[in-house]
């Protein structure tokens, strides 16, 4: 993007004058933001206009990113940043007297996405658009977010996420670009000119209208687009002669059903109505996206035998998995392809990432739900698991366990991740170990099927998200250490590492750090009326809150300290905050209790003066992308302490690790990459291994009651949440306590508790050494290079989607270099 400072202060105060009927004096904060934001825009949008022009020009192959989450996180910092105006903007501004940051914090986080799922599809788009990859998102534009997190009387409360109450600078309505979605009714066959024709009937349409966001890479002039997905009704669908007679809950019926599907992120899933949401939600999106691409597609191609060569489609986990039969049915029903010409340019066509091995994430439906919502996609899901079941009884005849284990349609229900690996023509895992536990374990017997199909692409972060331009102290430094070629070249920071031993390097960066830290510290200052120690350790956890992801762990370990220093306050540690942040599912009583104990151990530690202020915990509320932003750059120490063989890969732990905080953690997921990349001497790991806990799994030998009875640690915790240690909170704990003690431990948190312990006794001894905490740190940065999120999308590109870059830049006035 190529504007000059005057040309930028005559569009913004023209804007604000045009949009606003005010001059600047009178304009609102708010005001400018838009009057700005309309700017940045314009701008955009004439290199976004010559990217699809390319992309068509050309006729190079594009993906298209299926997603039920994009956690974008504020976006008007990104654009300037990757557009190479943010000097200019800033300047520009504030020759005018404003402030740009007063500006940027007027901008909401889109309520896109919950967590890591999310926040790693918005860092695959931006890396998509700066390594000049022709990739698209397709989504949901959801109304509201998952929830706004507030705590209220130490309490997760919800709240509705009205993330749009002010509209979004950066969305463009398509009402041209719309599709109708059909749901329910029945399915009619006929004979029609030599084959069978499957009419659909009675059904309940919805018009999905698009609103595309520009996707802008980094200094390329390259601007793609996320396509999220908004249900209304379709025009003559209203009602008025129920209306007139004063039947006003039928007349609006419709369009309350059609509302709610674009309305809220993750509908409670646990009552029949939910489910069914969830469902339409899926197909919804799923349909609209495919629709539009063939649309597109057809535009310049008139045959649908090439349709592989020019498209990919991948799907983010599997809640898109309805994918594979929508697709066969376009091809067939309205294409009028045979099912074998569908199946091929299908299956050349879908690529599948599993996410994780909790059984929650791997979706199913009943048959009945799936049959009465989407009837002709239960015919041909059907239709692919008989013909996939007659394979396996040619393979394995006689052995109806294996065929029963592998069914996409067994005992009543639609298995969506069995679909999706089936309907596929690569499955990939996130993490080496997560990729080994798939084919070793839970999807040993598709890969003795499918050997070739599955592969594995560690997970990986936008580093100029999370770096350049959450720390730019810090960025700035290892610019000025070995130059900016790492921006876009993030595999150059590992030059960073020949500056471990300098001293004015060690010095900048200490002095970073605690800015850093200052920053955070004033935060949770305003925000929770806690004032913590900036030379403290910042010891962070910050997660969606899940039995597997252990905050427990860390709670008993603080409680553990606490007790310690309550016996004997000159304990020779290191000052700690510990700080925790993430949402519990509303429905998930265990994790909210989780963020209750959280809450009441930062009453009674954060009160108690006879601990001499060594400890702190403070819990901040509704996290966030731009409140992770301020996390990561401040942390000294990561905490990554999921039950071994559970996590899939995480991205935190990247986004801490390049950000120079140490990681204590488990070998799991991308851990282990994380700890093969720095070594054993800048990392703590501790715990049981995913061998380890699969072995229990196995063959038993777990008995959480003999650690209970042998670990006077364990039994004092245990016995502190229900014997009125906490005030006022006798019985609220005992779900915690019965899950442990009862359930036998279920993510063995009491048989890593020693181990966990002792890797703190370590970190804390080699935090006192300065020198050597800051080494340390930049090896950490140094090598985190390797998980920036261009890499992993170059991974894909070459050897799933089979794609290649495109010059934006051609013919144009450009500012790539």
């Amino acid at each position: 993007m190529l504007i000059n400072k005057e040309e930028l202060k005559k569009m913004f105060v023209n804007n604000v004058q045009t949009m606003f009927g005010k001059g600047l004096e009178e304009a609102s904060t708010n005001n400018k933001y838009m009057a700005l934001s309309r700017v940045i825009r314009d701008i955009i949008s004439k290199n976004w206009l010559e990217s699809n022009k390319r992309y068509t020009k050309t006729g190079e192959k594009q993906v298209y990113y299926f997603s039920m989450e994009f956690l974008l996180g504020r976006l008007l910092d990104m654009y300037l940043v990757n557009g190479g105006i943010k000097d200019t903007c800033q300047v520009a501004l504030a020759e005018l007297g404003i402030d740009l940051d007063e500006l940027e914090k007027q901008e909401s986080d889109p309520g896109l996405g919950n967590g890591g799922l999310g926040r790693l599809a918005a860092c695959f788009m931006e890396s998509m658009a700066a390594v000049e990859l022709p990739g698209h998102g397709c989504g949901i534009r959801y109304k509201y977010g998952l929830f706004e997190q507030k705590i209220v009387d130490n309490y997760q409360v919800e709240l509705p996420d009205n993330w749009l109450k002010d509209g979004y600078a950066w969305e463009f309505r398509k009402p041209d670009k719309a599709v109708q979605v059909r749901f329910g009714g029945s399915i009619r066959e006929e004979w029609d000119k030599g084959r069978t024709r499957f009419v659909h009937q009675d059904y309940e349409a919805v018009l999905a209208v698009p609103y595309d966001v520009p996707l802008v890479g980094y200094r390329n002039n390259t601007v793609n687009t996320l396509r999220l997905w908004s249900a209304e009704a379709v025009n003559d669908a209203f009602d008025f002669a129920s209306f007139n007679r004063g039947e006003y809950l039928q007349a609006m019926g419709y369009q309350n059903s059609v509302g709610q599907i674009s309305k809220i992120l993750y509908p409670q899933d646990d009552f029949y109505e939910g489910r069914v949401l969830r469902l339409k939600q899926q197909y919804f999106f799923v349909s609209a996206g495919l629709q539009s691409i063939i649309r597109r597609y057809k535009l310049t191609n008139p045959s649908m035998k090439k349709f592989p060569e020019k498209v990919a489609v991948h799907i983010n986990d599997t809640h898109p998995a309805v994918a594979v039969p929508e697709l066969m049915r376009i091809l067939m029903d309205e294409e009028g392809l045979s099912w074998d010409d569908a199946w091929a340019i299908t299956t050349k066509t879908i690529s599948y990432t599993n996410h994780t091995i909790m059984p929650e994430a791997l979706e199913t439906w009943t048959i009945d739900m799936y049959k009465a919502l989407l009837p002709r996609i239960y015919m041909i899901t059907n239709e692919i698991n008989e013909r996939f079941c007659r394979m396996l009884w040619d393979r394995n005849p006689g052995n109806w366990d294996k065929i029963k284990g592998m069914a996409i349609i067994v005992d009543g229900m639609v298995h969506m991740a069995r679909l999706a690996v089936v309907g596929s023509h690569s499955v990939n895992g996130v993490a080496q170990i997560h990729t080994d536990i798939l084919k070793e374990h839970i999807m040993r017997d598709f890969h003795e099927v499918y050997p070739g199909k599955f592969n594995n692409k560690t997970n990986g972060i936008t580093h100029r998200r999370w770096l350049l331009k959450s720390n730019p102290q810090l960025a700035e430094l290892i610019t000025d250490c070995i130059g900016a070629g790492w921006i876009k070249r993030p595999e150059e920071l590992e030059q960073f590492a020949d500056f471990a031993d300098d001293k004015k390097v060690q010095d900048r960066l200490r002095k970073i750090k605690l800015s850093n830290k200052k920053i955070l510290a004033k935060y949770i200052k305003e925000h929770t009326g806690v004032s913590v120690n900036i030379h403290s350790i910042f010891d962070v956890h910050i997660k969606r809150i899940h039995s597997y992801k252990r905050q427990m762990l860390n709670i008993f370990h603080i409680m553990d300290l606490y007790n310690r220093l309550k016996q004997n306050p000159d304990l020779d540690i290191t000052p700690r905050t510990y700080i925790f942040a993430g949402k519990a599912a509303p429905g998930y009583y265990i994790a909210k209790q989780t963020i209750k104990l959280i809450n009441v151990l930062a009453s009674v530690v954060n009160k108690d003066k006879d601990i001499k202020n060594k400890l702190k915990v403070v819990f901040l509320e509704n996290y966030s992308v731009s409140l992770g932003e301020m996390l990561f750059p401040a942390a000294d120490v990561s905490e990554q302490i999921s039950t071994a063989s559970k996590e899939a890969s995480g991205t935190g732990n990247m986004k801490f690790m390049m950000n120079g905080a140490i990681t204590i953690g488990t070998l799991d997921g991308a851990n282990v990459e994380i700890h093969n990349a720095v070594g054993d001497d800048n990392i703590f790991i501790f715990g049981l291994t995913s061998k380890e806990v699969f072995d229990y799994y196995l063959y038993g030998g777990y008995n959480v009651w003999h650690l209970y009875n042998n670990d006077i640690r364990l039994k004092t915790i245990l016995e502190q949440l229900v014997n009125g240690f906490f005030p006022y909170e006798r019985e609220e704990f005992r779900a915690i306590y019965q899950s442990l003690l009862s359930n036998n431990d279920e993510f063995f948190v009491l048989q890593d508790f020693d181990s966990y312990a002792k890797a703190h006794v370590e970190l804390d001894q080699r935090y006192k050494d300065k020198e050597k905490w800051i080494k340390m740190s930049i090896q950490n940065i140094a090598h985190s290079g390797i998980f920036s999120s261009d890499r992993t999308i170059c991974q894909y590109s070459k050897e799933i989607w089979h794609t290649r870059s495109v010059d934006i830049c051609k013919g144009l006035s450009c500012s790539k270099h």
